[in-house]
């Protein structure tokens, strides 16, 4: 026990010698090692009582939210699939107080927006089902209001947007076009439900400006030139003036290869922030077996547009490639086995194959010289062009022209159609010079254009400069792939 005592003193002693000599690596060590032996403590002591064994209080209180929902991906995705119905949609809950839309205190409800388009053989009642909207007192009003009935009048293709209550009761709906491809405004029509008012809903017609935007596109062939522009998601009326552009230089049905590419700069016709229509195509490269071909739309001041190489060469010829914008070549021009009569005989015209009703233009300025049915041609139009020049179409379903009217290249002359000696819809297109024919795949090729003005080259230089960056910046798009 003393000799206990003894070695207790001595280190007591011991540790205050080395506490004055070293203070701080004696407080070090100390707090370590109360640190380690507290956490153990900490990790194997209850500081609390058992959660289980504790009272249990339930505090109920009434909220009336004061926000909305985002508008996000996940709420459009549940909002759409819980209407069953295709198209964009978003949920917002706790809305405003405000006509035909519901209060707070109705609780939390949702509504959901969804777009279409108008298609050709629509209906009021078609066309609501396919937004998701099932209400009797809409359908009627836009039967019966006469602004709400503008909506499926004209043409098709105007963006519908509506708005729709956890019912499927119509909110709000609107829709907007425009009246013709130069116009710069819009027509908006608006039809909103009313709260507790009769009529129910209330209609009316505003006009909105037009604004407009650049695009960027570009594709690689691999089986034909519309798989491509599909595949880069280019509208079809871009993809026609491709075609309609280049077809100059390029037959498409002979020379197009496999890794052949493209590229475009486009403009497109907003209506609130929504993409209403496609414009022009406003410069465009075709890379046809490892040859560039670009072109660039240029306005000279006091003339009308053209395309031009950025050497400042036009393209506008004085006949164009084809009467129509974009089709196949059944039969060329030459002998051939004649499908009706069963002989070989030939063949005075090129015959190209498209569906009835597809838009005829003529090929160069002229005056329409006959008009009407003729024996085995069927309805057809004869233009008399300068320099003895005549050309000739036939078998059109229906006549857009009259004779002695002057008209400009490009212009409608009739739709295609099968009249006359024919076994299915086609165009038959002759060409003729002093009274004699001429093969008019070679018309196009043949001509050449006018380059542009001296006083205009500062002008062009600048533009064509500008465009050139353009069409560079859309060649490092995405490449397209249509297998």
């Amino acid at each position: 026990m003393p000799q206990n005592h003894n070695g207790l003193q001595n280190g007591v002693t011991h540790a205050l010698n080395a506490l004055n000599r070293h203070p701080r690596r004696v407080m070090a060590t100390l707090g370590a090692l109360l640190l380690g032996t507290g956490v153990t403590a900490f990790g194997i002591a209850p500081l609390a009582p058992d959660a289980a064994d504790l009272p249990v209080r339930q505090i109920v209180e009434s909220v009336e939210p004061g926000w909305t929902y985002a508008e996000t991906p996940e709420a459009g995705s549940l909002a759409t699939q819980a209407a069953g119905t295709a198209g964009a949609a978003s949920l917002l809950t706790s809305l405003p107080t405000s006509a035909g839309q519901r209060s707070p205190t109705d609780g939390i409800g949702f509504v959901l927006f969804r777009s279409d388009t108008t298609r050709r053989d629509d209906t009021v009642q078609s066309l609501l089902q396919r937004l998701g909207v099932n209400d009797p007192e809409a359908v009627a009003h836009l039967r019966a209001d006469a602004k709400a009935r503008q909506l499926l009048l004209g043409r098709v293709g105007k963006l519908v947007s509506v708005e729709t209550d956890d019912q499927n009761r119509l909110l709000r709906l609107q829709a907007r076009w425009v009246k013709d491809e130069n116009a710069d405004h819009f027509q908006r029509l608006v039809v909103d439900r009313q709260a507790d008012q009769n009529p129910r809903f209330a209609s009316r017609i505003e006009q909105g400006e037009l604004t407009q935007s650049i695009r960027l596109a570009s594709g690689t062939i691999r089986t034909s030139l519309f798989a491509a522009t599909d595949e880069a998601r280019l509208p079809d009326s871009v993809a026609n003036q491709i075609a309609e552009v280049f077809s100059a230089d390029i037959d498409f049905r002979r020379d197009l290869r496999v890794g052949d590419r493209f590229s475009v700069v486009y403009e497109t016709r907003e209506a609130d922030g929504e993409v209403l229509s496609f414009g022009r195509m406003l410069s465009g490269e075709f890379v046809n077996k490892g040859r560039p071909h670009q072109v660039v739309w240029f306005e000279e001041p006091g003339s009308k547009g053209s395309y031009y190489t950025f050497e400042g060469e036009s393209l506008r010829r004085a006949f164009l490639a084809a009467p129509l914008a974009f089709s196949r070549v059944s039969s060329g021009y030459g002998m051939r086995f004649h499908p009706v009569h069963g002989d070989r005989r030939a063949h005075l015209g090129v015959d190209y194959a498209a569906p009835t009703g597809t838009p005829v233009r003529t090929v160069a300025d002229g005056v329409v010289q006959f008009a009407g049915s003729q024996r085995g041609y069927g309805n057809v139009v004869f233009v008399q062009h300068r320099n003895q020049v005549v050309t000739v179409y036939a078998h059109l379903s229906s006549i857009k022209v009259r004779r002695g009217q002057r008209i400009e290249q490009g212009e409608l002359v009739g739709a295609v159609g099968c009249t006359g000696t024919c076994t299915g819809p086609h165009l038959h297109f002759e060409f003729r010079e002093a009274g004699v024919h001429r093969d008019p795949l070679t018309i196009a090729r043949r001509n050449e254009g006018t380059p542009v003005s001296a006083a205009a080259r500062p002008a062009f230089n600048q533009h064509a400069a500008a465009m050139k960056h353009k069409l560079a910046s859309a060649a490092t798009v995405v490449q397209a792939s249509a297998d």
